[in-house]
C-alpha cells in the first residue's frame, strides 16, 4: 500500500520521484526515459534494451508504459523494400510538465470534493455526539 500523503510530504523527493508518484512508473521506466532523453537521435527498442542492459521484451514493456503516459513519442520508419520499424523519442519536457500539472489539479479538485463530502456526512453526527452545554 502506498505511503500516506502526510508521510510522502515528510520525505525528500527528487523530480524523478514525480514520475513514480503521479504516473506509477518504475525504476526501469525512468532508466529508459533517461536513455531516450540523453540520446542525440530516436532509438529502437533494441537500442534502448542494450543501453539499459535488459531483455528486449522487458524494455518494450517499459517503453509501452512511457508511451501511455505521454512521456515519449513513436515514429514509424519504412524500409524501401517494404516493412518498417519504430523509433522512440522523448516528448517535450514542457508538455510533460503541463500534463502532470493538469493531473495534479484534477487530483486536488477531487480531494477537495471528497473532503467536503466528509464534512457534510459527519457534521450532523458530530453535533449529536457533542456533550450538552450546561
Amino acid at each position: 500500500m502506498p505511503d500516506s500523503m502526510a508521510e510522502q510530504l515528510k520525505q525528500d523527493m527528487a523530480c524523478e520521484g514525480l514520475l513514480e508518484c503521479i504516473h506509477g512508473l518504475k525504476q526501469l521506466d525512468r532508466e529508459c526515459y533517461r536513455v531516450l532523453v540523453e540520446s542525440a537521435e530516436p532509438l529502437t527498442i533494441d537500442e534502448v534494451a542494450d543501453r539499459v542492459d535488459r531483455e528486449r521484451s522487458t524494455a518494450y514493456r517499459s517503453i509501452q508504459r512511457l508511451l501511455s503516459t505521454g512521456f515519449i513519442g513513436k515514429e514509424q520508419i519504412n524500409y524501401d523494400q517494404g516493412g518498417y520499424y519504430h523509433v522512440y523519442y522523448p516528448t517535450d519536457p514542457e508538455k510533460v510538465a503541463s500534463d502532470m500539472q493538469r493531473l495534479l489539479n484534477d487530483w486536488y479538485a477531487k480531494m477537495g470534493q471528497l473532503i467536503k463530502e466528509f464534512e457534510d456526512k459527519y457534521e450532523d453526527a458530530g453535533k449529536e455526539m457533542a456533550p450538552a452545554e450546561t
